[in-house]
């Protein structure tokens, strides 16, 4: 690796880069120094610049860990805004894995936002646009944003509405949670069927990402196929720090 143009400035990121490698409950001055390969005097300087700017902070018992600043910039990258730009190829390798309808979405309030679509070679008979809103309950991206939260019941049936129900609802997201993948059968148009993947951040869904088909390609084997390409093909392809969830059965 070649040389950094400014080593104060290199010795800072590594302090930064060490310091999330040790979670929150951070770790003594002299482990870092040791993990990042200076000096204590020398990390000691360097960890103050950046406490000065909220980017290390001190607990209680002397350990450094990020702060509050380095979280903000992760945030930052991550924003809804910056999502399309930064996931792109990402569905964009999905669809030509697949052939098919790829899409990407967010949660407002009790929608999901279409933030971006890639379409595939062959004509797909399903209306689609950017900007579009569904309720997220009836939607496959939707409830796969929906079953990494905790909901209590009050949220369920405020999510659920009159038309899918709570029931229904705590069904798609326990069987969602239990396998990583939520889907739904022609619940928002007819002969079209739609299965989707959250992306995590820290636990968290910060998006999804879904494949919309007619109902006879994501069925069976057809399904299981594409299932396979949603978990292959985007890990590689994620943005730093964005993870898909492990299926738990």
């Amino acid at each position: 690796m070649d040389a950094s143009p400014l080593g104060s400035v290199d010795k800072a990121l590594l302090a930064l880069d060490t310091l999330a490698g040790f979670g929150a409950r951070g770790a003594s001055l002299a482990a870092l120094a040791q993990a990042v390969g200076v000096s204590k005097p020398t990390l000691h300087r360097t960890l103050a610049a950046l406490r000065h700017r909220g980017y290390a902070e001190q607990t209680a018992d002397g350990a450094y860990r990020l702060g509050p600043a380095a979280l903000s910039l992760g945030s930052t990258y991550l924003a809804e805004e910056n999502l399309p730009a930064l996931l792109h190829p990402a569905l964009a390798a999905l669809s030509e894995k697949t052939d098919e309808l790829v899409h990407l979405g967010v949660l407002a309030g009790r929608e999901v936002v279409y933030l971006d679509k890639v379409e595939p070679q062959r004509a797909v008979r399903v209306w689609s646009a950017v900007g579009r809103r569904r309720a997220a309950a009836t939607t496959a991206l939707g409830r796969a944003l929906l079953s990494v939260q905790d909901l209590d019941e009050a949220a369920l049936a405020r999510f659920a509405g009159d038309e899918t129900g709570p029931e229904r609802l705590r069904e798609a997201l326990v069987e969602a949670r239990a396998s990583g993948i939520a889907g739904e059968t022609e619940e928002n148009e007819a002969g079209i069927a739609c299965i989707a993947t959250p992306l995590l951040r820290a636990g968290r869904a910060v998006a999804a990402v879904s494949i919309t088909a007619p109902v006879e390609r994501l069925t069976g084997e057809a399904r299981a196929e594409r299932v396979a390409a949603l978990r292959d093909v985007l890990p590689s392809l994620l943005p730093a720090g964005l993870t898909l969830p492990p299926p738990t059965r």
